[in-house]
Order: C-alpha cells, then structure tokens, then sequence
C-alpha cells in the first residue's frame, strides 16, 4: 500500500470513530434510536427531523459508505450502537444478513404498506425505495424500435457501442442475479461475454458518467439506475443537464419479465439496544410522508404503491417492473460476481 493509500485508509477510519463516539451505547430506556446510514444526508435527515418531530424520538445518525458501515458492524458484534442500518442495492442488504447483523423482525404495518417482492421474506430487512436499472440510448442515433430487452444487448450489432460501469459495482451485480434468475447461469454468462465484446470502452466511472458518454458520442447505449437520470435532468451544472437532453430511457423486457428493480431498504440491527424504536423508524419510512420525500427528494420511486411518483418519473411513462422478490435476486449476487470474473468484466 502506498503512502498515500495508507494516509487514505486512516483518515476514513478516523471519520468513522469521530463520528461513532456520538452513537456511544446508551441506557437501553432513552427514547432514541442510533442510524448507521449508507446514505447521503440530504435524503435522510429531513425523513430523520420528521421523525423526532412526530414521536420525540431522538435520533443519532452515522452516515458512511456501506462497506465501512458493514465492517464496523461485525467488528463491533454484540457492542455495536447502532439500532438501524439503512443502505442502498439488495445486494448490500443481503450482504448485511448474510454477516448476521440484522435480526429477523415482524410489523403488520410494514408487511401492509411494502409489497412482499420488495421485503426480505424472514423480515431481515425492508425495501424502502426502489429505482430501475434500464437502458439509455443516443436520440440521434438509435431508434427505440432497435431496443427489446437487456438480452439483446449482447448482440453483435452493438459492437463498440456499449458504456457500462465496472463489475465491482453492486448495480450492475445485482442485475446480472436478476439475469441469472430469470435465464439461468448458462445464459447469463453468456450475456456478460457479449457485453464485454460490445463494450465502447473500459469500464469507467459511475452512472450518470455512463450517461454523459452517450451524450457525447463516445458510445450509443448505456446502462445505469433512472435516479441518477433524473438527477442530471435537474442538476443545478448545465452540462450535466445537458448531457440528459441528449439521451433517453428505454423500458426493457416490456414483453417478457420486465425492467429490473432494485430498492434500498433498512433493517433492525443484531445488536440493537433500542429494537422497538428502530422498528417504528422503519415503519415510519414506509408511511405516506416518507414516501413521498423519497419520490420527490431523490428520483426514486416509493415503494408504497398508493404514493405517487414524482412529476418528473410520470413523464418517463408506465412500464412492466420484474415480479421476482428482490431477495432472490439478492441470493444470486455471489454467483454473478463470478461470472463478471470468468468472462472479463473488470
């Protein structure tokens, strides 16, 4: 590890134990609930103020990337803090429970308000908000009738035209299990070498980096989750908003299993020391409220089906979401991370 890398890797562990000292464990009667968060502030503490504002309950919240939230987690076992661990992608959710740090919980109110294919079956977690992993193309040079499903991708004809993320990404991991699942491994493997070959360039970037390139005209299709378009459609920089007027989504697999979901969830930690405030929290991010800061704070869709989607999301049109429960999704992801290894998705 370079000197560098090393300065890196301790300034992070040292963001986190500053941050941790104000989740240091309390008398188990405090009204409080301790947040460990994989997501961004802005989203959450305003769901986190409505929440103390309606039921008095304090909240301490510790926002991170979910690799050091999971680590910490297990490295803390049975001590851990935290009450609640909230984080982005089933793949990570699934991750959390496969580590044993999330508790098997029961709600009538969340097994009313979230559609089963969007909680994990044993209650080890709740999806909270979901977004579409779908394909985005070039106006000016793909007609949408060229476009069917994310099967065709891996054909010839779009050879030297496909930008993607790397495989390390949990987006692109759990949509392959969502490939692996519904076509088998054969198949999915297949696909994997068929994007490779038709790849534009070397995986680079995030998401909306993908959606710039097609806008540039470095490659006519790219692959990424419609938040971060609607967050490019909205953007305060003029490049960014730019670049989405150039491009558009298309819905895949409209005829067959439909466009691949994800969600981000939440889940009462192994440790909690305050279960019974961690699970109203969970609760109240699944009420009407919360769904709809979700829907119009960050592009994403609710999950609560009588929540209406943003303005901006009805615009995109209605489109066929795969039925499959996310959790088998989630149960695929170790096997797709072979396959991107095997075929040479780096």
């Amino acid at each position: 590890m370079s000197a560098s890398s090393r300065f890196l890797a301790l300034t992070a562990c040292c963001s986190l134990l500053a941050l941790g000292s104000a989740l240091a464990p309390s008398s188990a009667d405090a009204a409080e609930v301790n947040v460990y968060s994989g997501r961004k502030d802005h989203l959450m503490k305003p769901l986190l103020d409505s929440f103390t504002a309606k039921t008095g309950i304090e909240v301490k919240l510790l926002s991170a990337k979910e690799e050091q939230l999971l680590e910490r987690l297990v490295q803390e076992g049975a001590d851990s803090p935290a009450d609640v661990l909230i984080t982005t992608d089933v793949a990570r959710l699934r991750q959390a429970q496969d580590a044993g740090v999330l508790q098997a919980t029961s709600s009538e109110a969340l097994a009313k308000a979230i559609p089963a294919k969007y909680r994990d079956p044993q209650g080890y977690w709740y999806g909270l908000s979901a977004r579409a992993r779908v394909i985005f193309y070039a106006k000016d040079r793909v007609k949408p009738a060229d476009l069917s499903t994310y099967e065709a991708l891996a054909d010839s004809k779009w050879k030297g035209k496909i930008c993607v993320r790397s495989s390390s990404s949990v987006y692109n991991q759990s949509l392959l299990a969502s490939i692996i699942a519904a076509d088998g491994k054969d198949k999915a493997s297949s696909w994997v070498k068929g994007i490779v070959g038709n790849m534009a360039r070397a995986p680079q970037g995030g998401d909306r980096d993908q959606i710039q390139a097609v806008a540039a005209g470095e490659c006519d299709i790219a692959i990424a989750n419609t938040y971060y378009y609607a967050g490019m459609i909205t953007s305060d920089k003029a490049e960014e908003r730019d670049a989405a007027a150039k491009v558009a989504l298309f819905w895949p697999n409209q005829n067959d299993r439909g466009a691949h979901v994800n969600v981000s969830g939440a889940g009462v930690t192994k440790a909690a020391k305050h279960s019974a405030e961690a699970l109203k929290l969970i609760e109240f991010l699944a009420s009407p409220e919360a769904q709809k800061i979700y829907a119009e704070g960050n592009g994403e869709f609710p999950v609560v089906e009588s929540v209406p989607s943003s303005d901006l999301i009805k615009s995109w049109g209605t489109f066929k979401a795969e039925s499959i429960n996310v959790a088998a999704i989630g149960a695929q992801v170790p096997e797709a991370v072979k396959l991107f290894d095997k075929e040479g998705w780096r």
